[in-house]
């Protein structure tokens, strides 16, 4: 098994298990590929029996490994899937944070899971991304998003008017603080903590939630992901904020978004024994009552 190992941080207590991903990886002599700024901060820190290939993007590796391995939370994911791109190469998730609905494999887990991916035991579970097709100059490298899209404003306004049509058809203009386009991916993240619904991967479909809406009887609604979105905003500034996903620019005013589906997806390893439903109960805590 050739793997690639990707993070955004070391910290003391994650070194123990560095350490072991690194020596079971030595023992069945698989390549191991790390991500420069990661590995600058795991040299000296913990033992290479074998010198480990270097790389900064996925070119420099995509023909030579099988999986990439995120070490982090889903954070480190959203970042591991710039890396990999279209390229196709699936990624382990292993949760070193503390919520983590998208990492599959917890910090104490890290040995059965190689062992399961070694003997075949897993699934592979397409993610949608989204795409922003307009406007031109922001978000070049990566244009796309596995959890959202979303438009805010800037600090001194007040909130803004946020004008969106479906496929050409106008849907609402939004009074708001802002607005979330979310994949199903996305729905368990901002969009689910401004009341959004939870949707389940594979759904094909798109989330439009406002944020602090200034109309009460504004709800989020689900829409098919085969729709193209577009959207304007104005407000008492000459610009706003777009994020797509944790990578933020400023967009002037009147500037309109096209959105869709992205032509490719991100594939996640799912081990035996993890379901959607499952993660949701645990990460969530239903079904637990504090009084017992």
């Amino acid at each position: 098994m050739n793997l690639a190992l990707f993070g955004r941080s070391v910290t003391d207590p994650m070194l123990p298990y560095f350490q072991e991903l690194v020596n079971k990886l030595e023992e069945i002599r698989g390549a191991t590929c790390i991500y420069l700024p990661f590995y600058r901060q795991l040299e000296g820190r913990i033992r290479f029996r074998f010198k480990p290939e270097i790389f900064q993007h996925h070119s420099q590796i995509k023909e030579k490994i099988d999986f990439l391995c995120s070490i982090g939370g889903d954070g480190t994911i959203l970042d591991a899937v710039i890396q990999i791109g279209d390229s196709g190469i699936p990624i382990i998730a292993i949760n070193m944070g503390r919520l983590g609905f998208l990492s599959g494999v917890s910090r104490d887990e890290i040995l059965p899971a190689l062992e399961n991916i070694l003997k075949g035991n897993y699934t592979l579970e397409n993610r949608t991304l989204l795409e922003l097709h307009s406007p031109a100059g922001i978000f070049t490298d990566f244009p796309f998003a596995l959890n959202d899209l979303t438009i805010y404003k800037s600090d001194h306004q007040t909130m803004l008017t946020i004008r969106i049509s479906i496929n050409g058809e106008f849907l609402n203009s939004y009074w708001a603080d802002g607005l979330i386009i979310a994949t199903p991916t996305g729905s368990t993240a901002y969009s689910m903590s401004c009341t959004g619904p939870i949707v389940t991967p594979g759904s094909e479909t798109f989330v439009i939630t406002p944020v602090a809406s200034h109309n009460l009887t504004v709800r989020p609604i689900v829409i098919r992901d085969d729709c193209r979105i577009s959207i304007t905003a104005e407000g008492e500034s000459n610009e706003f904020f777009v994020t797509l996903d944790s990578r933020k620019q400023k967009v002037s005013t009147g500037t309109e978004l096209e959105i869709t589906r992205a032509s490719f997806e991100i594939r996640l390893v799912r081990l035996p024994g993890r379901h959607f439903f499952k993660t949701i109960r645990e990460k969530l805590n239903w079904g637990l009552d504090a009084r017992n």
